[in-house]
């Protein structure tokens, strides 16, 4: 009896704790999927001035009609924050410095750093200098950002919001304004602005006791014989145009100053530090690795008689996503609604950043000009000295409110460079610059140092996005390209009459005396900034004779231009991988969009081909001779299946500290410039780099950087290399940009995806970058790859990284992350019957 009364109790027991178990999960079910959008039936969307439908595919892609442009880009609002509020309202708190009011005190010295450089303040001003049409665009959506966050908050807006309340007691979410949306375009230009990554390392590494000759051997000139630039000097013509005389063009070394003086030197102390601490902060999307490729081909070299355009942004792997994907359709094209346009645009800002409409197609890829510079400036009580006169500092007061802590007030200082970094926590670094400057005339008792940069004058970049998603030629392509401020890119262009082109917008300053590679006196008016390149003197290309344009960050122009962009170049392995293999599709016959496809996941490693045979010729023995091995038949693929580049790489990143030692805590660069320094100095076996260190001489750090490798993979992939593969090693997990990194296992496997396996590495078409000193993973991708075409714009393909939606655990979230890691695409489809005919969902939103 007493037997059956304690099974009895515990079976009750175990009955309960099931029960428990089972409401829980339903309750965790319950949870995640109550931020799921609705996308089928009918919704009331108050402000609508008519009804307006919402596609969406299997994929989730949405592609919106509506009668108007109010009601277009309310509906696009909407949407964008059906699917993806949390990024933005993330994206928002990060560009306006207020991430300490969601994650608390360890957040206050970044905020206190992006309030300094003033991104919404800057974001604030440019509002107002918009066209009406733009500012209303802004309106819009911002009302349709607001008319679903009535509906929706907490947990009921996004997963995210019901962890920050167990965190940190929550968070009341705002409305949506205009300036939210502008100033997301300062983050993407901090990632996208500029050499300041490759100023400060300079800077680091003469700090660090190299001479300005041993600093200029790791940062050599351009190979232009080597690696073909965007654009020739005598391209530069557009239709009607002379062409430039020679006899006007200048050397390409008078564009730079002579060499570094001497006394300029001590000014370095601590530069690279501070703008390097901003980056980290902000995440994952700061690799060297981050460049893009696009390519354009005219009719005359294609199947259908009418160009094919590809492009792939190289970003951060965020999760989700960097972009959004999505069509904006008016139901009738008219000059009050002019929009038929369809590619990837980013959550928070109205418009499509690259794609398609009806009659052109776009790519962007970073150009990457000299945008940033530092000043030291003299401090004069509340003043500072320009030229012996005294100008007063311009100052404004910020609050940073912390979550779980106290407020904190801070004052931004500015001269007419810009902000004064060395006040901020991050900036400590530039206030060692400041405390002992070494320019010359530098003769005063305070100093600090400025930050001029052009995003930090208010543009009209957002008036572009409009101007070129309702662009149907050429002309008014490059209307739009020149208001496009910052970030400076390329631009390739096709449409459906068969032309082809290249345009490089941007602000890019042109310097009084200096170059901007180093701080320069802010005290002196000879070294500020005079006057931008004029627009109509930047790159441009139309209907080059070659039919073919290839940008991949490579020097945009050769050296006889005539302005000074950059010296800062990406070194051109990616983009001459590209120009040979379209040279060997073009004589094998005409191209189509699979060809195009097939090079955005092209894995050759052009880096590889100076270094290998030197470690074929090198002694090496036993274990190591065996994993050597693997490299005599390797076809020099990056394969996820390759043991050969699986012993490569692993050798590459071993070769890398063992020749540089003398950089050392500082590294070198694992991309197409520590390629292309490497390979010059395997052809100088005599290099002073060579010396000095454990393994002395060529031969024995080759034989040492095997032997590294060897010993790493026998212990992480077993004893026999042929069983070795690079896919094993190089994988990518989709990080959460908020969550992703927060040390908690179980919050980080709630929001993050992966690992996937990838082909391809640094400075390779399929350009998965990875840092050699941290591992094999992968840190920065083509966020997405596109190819339009521009005879059948249904038949163009698209994919990116991770999937529409920014809610975990919906299907569209991950969906696309396997088809990505694959190089499987997906079918772009932009007219409306082939939408309607692909569509699984229809949302109607009523007034």
């Amino acid at each position: 009896m007493r037997k059956r009364v304690l099974v009895r109790v515990l079976l009750g027991f175990l009955a309960a704790v099931a029960a428990l178990v089972l409401m829980a999960a339903l309750l965790g079910v319950w949870t995640v999927r109550r931020s799921f959008p609705e996308t089928s039936g009918e919704l009331s969307v108050p402000g609508l001035e008519s009804s307006v439908t919402v596609l969406r595919d299997g994929n989730g892609v949405a592609h919106v009609y509506a009668d108007n442009t109010h009601d277009l880009f309310m509906a696009q609002g909407f949407t964008h924050a059906q699917d993806r509020f949390w990024e933005m309202d993330f994206r928002r708190h990060v560009t306006a410095g207020r991430t300490a009011e969601l994650f608390g005190p360890d957040q206050v010295d970044t905020d206190a750093y992006l309030r300094t450089m003033g991104w919404r303040h800057v974001a604030e001003q440019e509002y107002e200098l918009l066209t009406p049409e733009t500012r209303s665009y802004l309106d819009s959506y911002a009302a349709g950002v607001n008319a679903w966050l009535d509906g929706h908050d907490g947990a009921a807006a996004s997963l995210e919001y019901g962890l920050l309340a167990v965190l940190n007691g929550g968070h009341a979410i705002e409305e949506w304004s205009p300036v939210d949306s502008l100033a997301w375009l300062k983050a993407m230009a901090w990632d996208l602005g500029g050499n300041m990554r490759e100023e400060t390392e300079r800077a680091q590494l003469l700090d660090a006791g190299l001479t300005q000759e041993q600093v200029e051997e790791l940062y050599p000139v351009y190979p232009f014989d080597e690696h073909a630039p965007i654009t020739d000097t005598d391209e530069h013509v557009g239709p009607g145009e002379e062409e430039a005389s020679e006899d006007d063009l200048p050397e390409g070394d008078e564009r730079r100053a002579p060499e570094l003086p001497d006394d300029v030197v001590p000014a370095l102390t601590g530069v690279a530090d501070a703008a390097a601490a901003l980056p980290r902060m902000l995440g994952p999307s700061t690799s060297p690795d981050l460049g893009s490729n696009s390519w354009v081909v005219g009719g005359e070299h294609t199947e259908s008689g009418l160009p094919l355009l590809a492009n792939d942004p190289h970003l951060g792997a965020s999760m989700p996503s960097t972009w959004y994907q999505i069509g904006l359709h008016c139901t009738e094209i008219t000059d009050a609604c002019p929009f038929d346009v369809s590619g990837f645009s980013f959550s928070g800002l109205p418009g499509v950043v690259i794609g398609q409409n009806e009659s052109i197609a776009w790519g962007f890829t970073n150009l990457n000009p000299d945008v940033m510079d530092l000043f030291v400036e003299e401090i004069d009580g509340d003043g500072y000295v320009v030229d012996g006169e005294t100008l007063p500092l311009e100052t404004r007061e910020e609050t940073i409110e912390v979550a779980g802590g106290d407020d904190v007030d801070i004052v931004v200082r500015s001269t007419h460079h810009g902000p004064l970094m060395s006040d901020t926590a991050v900036g400590e670094g530039l206030a060692a610059v400041a405390e002992e400057p070494g320019l010359e005339g530098a003769d005063g008792d305070e100093y600090a140092v400025s930050l001029q940069w052009t995003a930090l004058s208010p543009g009209t970049t957002a008036d572009a996005i409009f101007t070129l998603n309702r662009a149907r030629d050429w002309d008014g392509f490059r209307e739009a390209a020149s208001q496009f401020d910052v970030p400076a890119q390329n631009l390739v262009y096709a449409d459906n009459e068969g032309n082809i082109g290249y345009q490089a917008p941007g602000a890019v300053p042109i310097r009084g005396k200096g170059d901007g590679r180093y701080p320069a006196p802010g005290w002196d008016s000879d070294y500020d900034w005079a006057e931008y390149v004029p627009f109509d003197e930047l790159p441009s290309v139309y209907n080059p004779e070659s039919g073919v344009i290839v940008t991949a960050n490579q020097a945009g122009v050769d050296a006889d231009y005539e302005h000074m962009l950059t010296d800062d170049w990406d070194y051109g392995y990616r983009s001459q991988r590209i120009n040979d293999l379209l040279d060997e599709a073009l004589a094998d016959g005409p191209v189509n969009g699979e060809v195009m496809s097939d090079i955005h996941m092209d894995s050759f490693h052009g880096g590889a081909v100076d270094v290998v045979p030197y470690l074929l010729e090198a002694d090496v023995d036993g274990a190591s001779a065996r994993a050597r091995d693997q490299l005599r038949d390797w076809d020099l693929s990056t394969e996820r299946d390759s043991a050969g580049a699986a012993f490569y790489q692993a050798t590459w990143r071993h070769l890398l500290p063992i020749l540089f030692d003398e950089l050392e805590p500082y590294e070198m660069s694992g991309n197409s410039r520590g390629m292309y320094v490497v390979a010059g100095l395997l052809d100088d076996p005599d290099s002073a780099w060579w010396r000095g260190g454990e393994a002395d001489g060529r031969d024995e750090v080759l034989v040492a950087a095997m032997d590294a490798a060897t010993e790493e993979l026998t212990e992480l992939l077993g004893d026999d290399p042929a069983d070795w593969r690079w896919g094993d090693l190089h994988t990518l997990t989709a990080t959460h940009e908020s969550f992703g990194t927060s040390g908690i296992g179980p919050v980080e496997w709630l929001f993050n995806r992966g690992p996937v396996e990838s082909s391809g590495g640094s400075s390779i078409v399929n350009a998965t970058g990875w840092q050699p000193s941290e591992g094999y993973g992968i840190t920065a991708v083509p966020s997405m790859r596109m190819v339009v075409d521009l005879a059948d714009r249904d038949a163009s393909t698209w994919i990116h990284l991770t999937g529409n939606s920014g809610h975990a655990f919906h299907p569209h979230y991950d969906d696309q992350l396997e088809p990505w890691s694959e190089g499987g695409t997906l079918p772009f489809t932009v007219t409306e019957e082939a939408v309607r005919e692909a569509a699984v969902d229809e949302l109607v939103l009523t007034p």
